[in-house]
């Protein structure tokens, strides 16, 4: 019986393991990095499901609260008055509020249904207005996370193409548009940068873009931000197709037709996503520093909107020699810090996990 049985599992076929199965498997051995993931989806969650949860509301004033400490009791005033009817109430969410896409009106009647007009005290205090700052810090999380995430994603569009291109193409095109990098890279971009949002902040400039062409400013921002972003990420790309495009492979698909196109997006870049994916987590940290260094100085997300920058700027103007009101800076600070410090410990985690030469250390 035991002979037999040993004769059937020796005859089975033994299961294979993918890539991306055995670099998770190697991602989780790593405790840094998986408490880094987690923590991650935990302050996404929490961005995304923000008109959910029962906080109070971000923008409401209420001057006679005006820096107050964190606090375990509850609010005085409720999310809207008892008893008010369907516009009153829709007039105070606005208030509070402020203008949400459809989703997140959705995300908002349902708190409604399920906490009425019972909010959380202010765990983090209150600002220089009165406006509860765990509110504002879950609601900053959606615009300084996002800023982070789109322009990265444009960063990487931007680099892994050119790069791409300007690696297979070589000859005088790769040597042109390699110059022409070197010659960005020469351009100081913060004043670029500031110049650029200057003329954007202008009052005509704004309401051309939005009622003309229906362009918000933040969208404009987003896509400005991860513009400058892409130089070192074409230079990365380039290295790779430069090692690959001489590969068997890329020589196999050549002969049986394939044209260049096709090579280079189907056969040659999808063989780099494992060293993008490692950048592009480099990447979305020094994205949320520069928007959060943008909106410190003025230039960035402006007010009644919110991110963890603009709130540490907000509580630094708040610090006098009499007086610290230490919450106003911790806890936006203690949330951006927290946050680059997640995404440095995945992206070394995913560096090491999708490096073959790192599989038996």
């Amino acid at each position: 019986m035991d002979v037999s049985t040993n004769t059937t599992e020796s005859q089975k076929s033994p299961r294979g393991v993918s890539l991306g199965q055995d670099a998770w498997r190697r991602l989780r051995k790593s405790w840094t990095a998986t408490t880094a993931l987690w923590l991650l989806a935990g302050l996404s969650v929490l961005a995304v499901l923000a008109p959910l949860l029962p906080l109070q509301p971000p923008r409401r004033v209420e001057t006679d609260r005006a820096f107050q400490p964190p606090t375990l009791a509850a609010p005085q005033q409720p999310l809207f008055p008892a008893g008010a009817s369907p516009a009153e109430r829709d007039a105070a969410l606005a208030e509070g509020f402020g203008r949400l896409d459809p989703a997140s009106r959705l995300l908002l009647r349902a708190r409604t249904a399920l906490f009425g007009t019972w909010s959380l005290p202010s765990l983090c205090g209150a600002d220089r207005l009165g406006r509860d700052l765990l509110s504002r810090l879950i609601w900053g999380g959606r615009i300084s996370l996002t800023v982070g995430l789109v322009a990265a994603l444009v960063s990487l569009v931007i680099g892994v193409t050119y790069g791409a291109v300007s690696a297979y193409a070589g000859g005088w095109a790769d040597n042109l548009m390699m110059r022409l990098v070197d010659v960005l890279y020469s351009v100081p971009f913060i004043f670029v940068v500031i110049f650029l949002i200057t003329i954007l902040n202008a009052e005509g400039v704004r309401e051309v873009l939005e009622r003309e062409y229906g362009v918000n400013r933040m969208v404009i921002f987003f896509f400005l931000v991860g513009a400058i972003y892409w130089l070192t990420m074409a230079r990365v790309v380039r290295g790779q197709v430069l090692s690959l495009r001489t590969e068997p492979f890329v020589e196999s698909a050549r002969a049986l037709g394939a044209g260049h196109a096709r090579i280079l997006f189907r056969h040659i870049v999808p063989n780099l996503w494992s060293v993008v994916i490692v950048y592009l987590t480099l990447t979305i940290p020094r994205v949320m520093l520069f928007e959060a260094f943008l909106s410190f100085l003025g230039l960035g997300v402006e007010p009644p909107d919110v991110s963890w920058g603009l709130l540490a700027n907000e509580g630094l103007q708040a610090i006098t020699p009499i007086r610290i009101y230490w919450w106003l800076v911790a806890y936006p600070g203690l949330a951006l810090g927290l946050t680059l410090l997640a995404l440095n410990f995945l992206g070394d985690g995913l560096r090491d996990a999708l490096d073959p030469r790192m599989k038996n250390r």
